[in-house]
């Protein structure tokens, strides 16, 4: 009821579309296609509509993070944990630093348990303090890896073992510095 009725037209125009297959000798069906410019606007409005749709999942559903960063440090709590049981090249250096230090005081003069105490008794202190250093470093990040939720169960367990190496680390070191593992050699009478 409309008192301005269009009429609709199924007759396409070739302002508008134009056909595909007119030869009729190919058998193929003419389909209308519609011109460059409804097929540039269409692209455009479908390129507009993924753009938004993209930054409207960005912003709607934070990044999970990958869990990289607690299994790496996890391996470098082994890690650290093993190098506090053996030994390092820091710890040697340091080591041999203590025993030259140590013989040039004694060079003067001194009993003998001053020379044992100077020369090696100083060194080995110093390599305890280098592993103790090493094996508590690899307790906090093992912890510190145990502390931060949703990790994959090897990183739980290099965590655990960095841990575990890491108080051993402190125990033995802790027993070097203090002579109870080893005591230094007494000067022969």
């Amino acid at each position: 009821m409309n008192p301005t009725e269009t009429k609709e037209t199924t007759e396409p125009t070739e302002a508008t579309t134009s056909t595909v297959g007119k030869d009729e000798g190919d058998g193929a069906a003419a389909e209308p296609v519609g011109t460059d410019a409804d097929a540039s606007s269409e692209a455009q409005a479908l390129d507009g509509e993924t753009e938004d749709s993209e930054t409207e999942d960005a912003e709607e559903t934070p990044r999970a993070p990958s869990g990289i960063a607690a299994a790496a440090a996890a391996v470098v709590a082994a890690g650290l944990g093993v190098v506090a049981l053996s030994g390092t090249w820091v710890g040697k250096v340091a080591s041999e630093r203590q025993t030259l230090l140590g013989q040039i005081k004694t060079s003067q003069g001194g009993t003998p348990a001053q020379q044992i105490a100077a020369v090696y008794g100083d060194a080995w202190h110093t390599t305890a303090l280098v592993n103790g250093v090493f094996a508590l470093l690899a307790l906090i990040v093992g912890v510190a890896v145990l502390a931060v939720p949703q990790k994959a169960g090897w990183v739980r367990a290099f965590a655990v073992a960095g841990v575990a190496l890491g108080v051993l680390g402190m125990i033995v070191s802790a027993g070097m510095y203090f002579d109870l593992l080893l005591s230094l050699p007494t000067a022969g009478s």
